[in-house]
């Protein structure tokens, strides 16, 4: 049996990765609407570039370009079944964006890939057996014993899900090092725009591809590892009265999905509750004096947060950042914050990870209506 750590874990390097194909959001409109042969629909187009104005979001990457969806005209079409042929795109190239986020994050650890115990792979796209992590197993060269777990169909709030699980693996099993690896496309959601489900538009406004990785571990050797963050608390709940506000389904035609425009509201009534459980045994209750990461799901709901909990305009400035350069990536999104955040307070010249702050907290929310808290202290930064 295997003996437990005696504190808590902590995150040991952090990898991002992007498809090569890069579209602005001025310029989405044109490329969707020409793409699904919609041009003929202008209401709806100016609909549409009214919700990509509004969005915040700059640009977004795409596995999906212009000759894969020449190549596969289905998924261009209304509602022409089309899941074989999003479903074969996804099996070859989820677990290879994953491997470049999974590469960066193992070479910034700096050891050898062999000391790497568990690995966790997350992706609300794509299915199939053996899973992704079966395939970023070989990609990689991870050990063939190494202990996997694969998490399917979660949405935005799993990349709270992953470290919730990576710590509990490290501090249960004394010397884990666990990778961790989300990869999200939008492969299975792109369809043609439709005025009967104008959720489909949201959609194609808000979310974008990318992949992200952490390594996870308790009791790290200081001499040859660089701990970043320590992952103190974490816990998941369902928001009273959600039913409904957020779902999807997997159908002929790809995943479809429903989103209410309750959603921010339902979050920022929601959102101090898990602040009080997670802070009070720290003695915390000034929500300004702790650092964000925040899983930046839309405009919307980071402004009623914002507006919820008085919040200064610098506490969601990483999050923010995130949401315009690259949009909402689901579960791999909060991985991307975090790894910005580790960036500005090395440049800043700050003296945490945390921008400078010793606590704070990480946030994921999606469907179910789920959150999931994060409690982090930022750790000092090395000279």
């Amino acid at each position: 049996m295997a003996q437990g750590a005696k504190h808590a874990a902590t995150v040991l390097a952090i990898g991002t990765a992007t498809p090569v194909n890069c579209v602005y959001q001025s310029d989405y409109p044109d490329y969707y609407f020409r793409m699904t042969k919609s041009e003929h629909l202008t209401e709806l187009k100016k609909k549409f570039k009214r919700i990509c104005d509004m969005s915040m979001i700059k640009k977004r990457y795409f596995q999906l370009s212009e000759e894969i969806l020449k190549e596969n005209p289905n998924i261009c079409a209304f509602m022409a079944p089309s899941l074989d042929a999003r479903q074969d795109i996804l099996s070859e190239e989820v677990p290879k964006l994953g491997k470049e986020a999974a590469t960066k994050a193992i070479e910034e650890w700096g050891q050898p890939k062999s000391k790497i115990t568990h690995l966790i792979f997350c992706t609300t796209t794509g299915v199939d057996l053996p899973g992704a992590d079966y395939k970023l197993t070989k990609l990689l060269g991870l050990r063939s014993n190494v202990n996997r777990f694969m998490l399917y169909q979660q949405g935005c709030f799993a990349g709270g899900t992953v470290l919730r699980l990576a710590k509990d693996l490290a501090e249960n099993n004394r010397g884990a090092r666990v990778l961790v690896v989300c990869c999200e496309m939008t492969v299975s959601l792109f369809r043609v725009p439709s005025e009967a489900n104008l959720d489909t538009l949201v959609g194609q406004v808000l979310f974008g591809d990318g992949a992200s990785s952490v390594v996870v571990g308790a009791e790290p050797d200081l001499a040859i590892e660089r701990p970043l963050y320590e992952l103190v608390y974490a816990s998941q709940t369902i928001l009273p009265d959600s039913d409904g506000a957020i779902g999807g389904q997997l159908r002929e035609v790809g995943l479809t999905f429903r989103l209410l425009k309750s959603v921010p509201d339902l979050i920022s009534k929601n959102i101090e509750k898990s602040l009080i459980d997670a802070f009070t045994p720290l003695g915390i209750n000034d929500w300004n004096s702790i650092f964000w990461v925040v899983h930046p799901g839309g405009r919307a709901i980071l402004d009623q947060v914002e507006t919820k909990l008085g919040l200064h305009k610098e506490k969601m400035a990483v999050t923010r950042h995130v949401l315009s350069e690259y949009g909402n990536m689901s579960s791999a999104c909060v991985l991307f914050v975090m790894d910005e955040m580790r960036r500005r307070s090395v440049e800043g010249g700050k003296t945490t990870t945390g921008e400078g702050l010793e606590w704070g907290v990480l946030f994921g929310f999606r469907p179910g209506l789920t959150m999931e808290t994060v409690v982090l202290h930022g750790l000092p930064i090395a000279a």
